[in-house]
Formats: structure tokens, sequence, C-alpha cells
């Protein structure tokens, strides 16, 4: 049974920030895997509860509303 997946690419934490990869979804999900980021950079996945917590990687965000056809929101100013 194929894993659901509404865009082509998958959130994972790794490196201290949450990253969006276009690696395949392993079935079971993400364990101890490498994968490679939409930014670029290869990590290594963080399976912790606090990993998820942790700030979204800019680059990531943007590369995955582009690839969603979902425009960025506009920036809030403080």
């Amino acid at each position: 049974m194929a894993t659901y997946r509404p865009h082509p690419f998958s959130w994972t934490p790794g490196g201290s920030l949450r990253h969006a990869t276009g690696d395949e979804y392993p079935s079971g999900g993400w364990r101890d895997d490498k994968v490679t980021t939409l930014c670029g950079r290869p990590i290594r996945v963080d399976t912790s509860e606090l990993a998820w917590l942790w700030d979204t990687c800019p680059d990531c965000n943007a590369a995955a509303h582009v690839l969603a056809q979902c425009p960025m929101p506009p920036a809030v100013s403080a």
C-alpha cells in the first residue's frame, strides 16, 4: 500500500532545523536515515520528540512552497 504524500516532499528534523526532503519516505517512517534536503544539505534524521519543535529551514520552506505551488505568506512586522 502506498504512503499518502500530497506533495513531492516530506518534512523531517535534522541538523538542528526542520527540513524538507524529496527523498522517498520509507515505510514505517524516518529513523536514523541520511537524507538530502531541498536546501541541498545532507542531514541525518533526528527522531527525538523535541526535534519537531526546532525552527524550519528557511531555504527548505521557500523550496517547499514552490513545489506545492503555494505562495509564501507575506512577512509579519513586529
